[in-house]
């Protein structure tokens, strides 16, 4: 198929698509031959605490997980917020095998005060803009931002919890989902009375679900991603895992995780995105309420899709690739998530039944309660622009 004895091949698709001599083929005989999943939520933790990640061990990751493109978030120490940032980002990415991308933070800091300048950014090489991490608490700067992004035609992706209606944050009973529900219905409200393209990330309620719901059949241009830990695990796993469990939002109840994998089905969620969130043992390995929140996720997001969504019939394998290469695409305009002549040679091939023991990852950290999983499907190469990346 692709890739020479560097690794380089075939750039683009179809049978004139040009291929150097000696190209590798690869046999994907029994296996599936999918679009190279896009991933819209990801922490390469640089510039800032590489210490954690980087973009090289982060684009590892999401090689070994089937990812051809990524889009990292904005809080990094200094936050992504001028173009200067950006640009410097970008150089540093284009190093990587596959596609790395950054949005930009959405206020100046992360302080949810001023706004960036947009078009800066924009023409810097952000692709949309989010202080995930850092919910906004300003409506009427919410309301300008969105009225920016609209006139941009750029995505806005928005971290919802409440602070006020949170004690503590990271486990369901101390950040409920109340915390989340009610930034949800607000966005989606100013989404309707703006037009802006507005995403909830790592969606975690029962009754975010039903907003997003309603919402859309508003006429809202609201979409919405869910991390496969919140479709996998329930607040139980904090028991079982300790700190290696804790995120934000947290776990939530078997009723929310059900109510987020109907809303998978019915097609109220949009995206699988990981959240790939790595922090340092020294971060983790503490009391739960010190520990830092979040978990790794780019090499195991599909193998845990395959297991809780396809395995049980609740997503067919086609709509479960849909959910993770066309749809992010499309969120943001990318030109990926098909396979068709003349498209850019994103690839990822697997096979959706073998069985493997998550043993290991390629990041920097190892905070992740599925070490040690028995999970189903396995990615076996992952081809980006038409070089192989990752062999498995």
């Amino acid at each position: 198929m692709v890739g020479d004895a560097d690794g380089k091949g075939c750039t683009s698709l179809g049978a004139d698509a040009r291929c150097p001599d000696g190209a590798r083929r690869i046999d994907a005989a029994g296996l599936t031959v999918a679009p190279g999943f896009v991933d819209i939520h990801c922490h390469f933790r640089d510039p800032g605490f590489t210490y954690k990640e980087d973009l090289h061990t982060g684009a590892l990751c999401a090689a070994a997980g089937g990812f051809t493109t990524v889009v990292c978030m904005a809080n990094t120490s200094p936050a992504m917020d001028s173009p200067e940032l950006v640009r410097e980002f970008a150089s540093k990415a284009a190093a990587e095998k596959i596609e790395v991308l950054t949005v930009g933070a959405i206020t100046r800091g992360l302080a949810g005060k001023e706004l960036v300048d947009m078009k800066a950014l924009l023409d810097a090489g952000a692709v949309g803009f989010s202080d995930d991490g850092k919910p906004l608490m300003d409506a009427g700067l919410v309301l300008r931002a969105m009225r920016t992004a609209r006139e941009a035609m750029v995505p806005l992706s928005f971290h919802e919890e409440d602070p006020s209606l949170i004690a503590a944050n990271g486990v369901n009973a101390t950040s409920p989902h109340i915390a989340e529900d009610v930034l949800v219905a607000r966005d989606i409200e100013l989404a309707l009375a703006t037009g802006a393209k507005v995403n909830i990330q790592h969606l975690s309620s029962a009754a975010s679900v039903d907003l997003l719901r309603q919402g859309k059949r508003r006429g809202a241009s609201v979409f919405a991603e869910v991390a496969p830990h919140h479709f996998s695990l329930t607040e139980d796993a904090l028991r079982r895992f300790g700190s290696d469990a804790k995120m934000n939002p947290p776990l939530r109840t078997e009723e929310d995780r059900q109510a987020l994998i109907e809303g998978l089905a019915d097609g109220t969620i949009d995206c699988i995105a990981t959240d790939h969130a790595p922090h340092a043992v020294h971060e983790k390995d503490v009391a739960l309420e010190k520990a830092m929140s979040g978990i790794l996720g780019l090499e195991t997001a599909f193998a845990l899709a395959v297991t809780h969504l396809v395995a049980p019939g609740r997503l067919t394998l086609s709509e479960l690739v849909r959910k993770m290469s066309l749809n992010p695409a499309r969120l943001y305009g990318f030109d990926r998530g098909a396979l068709a002549k003349g498209k850019r040679a994103d690839i990822v091939v697997f096979d959706p039944n073998e069985e493997w023991t998550v043993s290991g990852t390629l990041s920097k950290s190892n905070n992740s309660p599925f070490i040690g999983s028995r999970l189903k499907g396995k990615v076996k190469y992952t081809v980006s622009g038409g070089e192989i990346v990752y062999e498995g």
